[in-house]
Parts: C-alpha cells; structure tokens; sequence
C-alpha cells in the first residue's frame, strides 16, 4: 500500500515523530500532505501502530479522524458523509481495489 501511495501522490510530503520500537511493537506520529487523486489537497494526521515478527512489520494499524480527512479529500460529499460507516467502508473498498489493481499491474 505505501509503495502505490507514494509512487501516485502528487505534492506529497511526510513529517514524522515520536517512532518508538522494540522487538515485537512499534509506534510513530507521522503526518502527510498530498493531493488526494491529484486534485484536493489533504493534510492527515496519523498515529501508527506496529507489531513485528522476525524483523518484519506484520501488522500495521493507523488512527486518524476519518471525518476530517474526508472533508478534506472529498469535499462536500465528506462533510456530509464523512462520519458515516457508509462512506468509511466505501472508502476503504474502492482502496483495496486500488491496491490489487496496481499489484496487478506491478507483477
């Protein structure tokens, strides 16, 4: 996933802090500015989660305010829909696909 989010942002920049790990977990603040699908510029203000086996990251879990974003990302449609789970899980269907598409295309 963050391989195809990188390679497609337009005017992206990462700020991060806060990284903390050991052998099993992990955490970090990070921050991202980038224009979502090349048109609407977006600031997201993430705090991740990390558990890792064998040197590997296996799970990665990140907390943002998904209503804020989507006002953000989608304008009008995510300050009106936004805090629904109808517009979370559409959001993250159309992203999965996203992501096997370019997988796809990768391989």
């Amino acid at each position: 996933m963050w391989t195809m989010l990188c390679a497609q942002a337009k005017d992206f920049r990462l700020e991060f802090r806060d990284v903390k790990a050991d052998d099993r977990f992990g955490s970090a603040h990070w921050e991202a500015w980038y224009r979502f699908q090349g048109k609407r510029q977006v600031h997201n203000i993430i705090d991740a989660k990390f558990t890792f086996e064998d040197g590997l990251i296996t799970r990665h879990i990140d907390s943002f305010d998904f209503w804020r974003w989507s006002k953000q990302a989608l304008g009008p449609a995510g300050l009106l829909l936004g805090w629904t789970p109808l517009l979370r899980n559409a959001v993250a269907s159309k992203a999965g696909a996203s992501l096997a598409a370019w997988q796809k295309k990768q391989a």
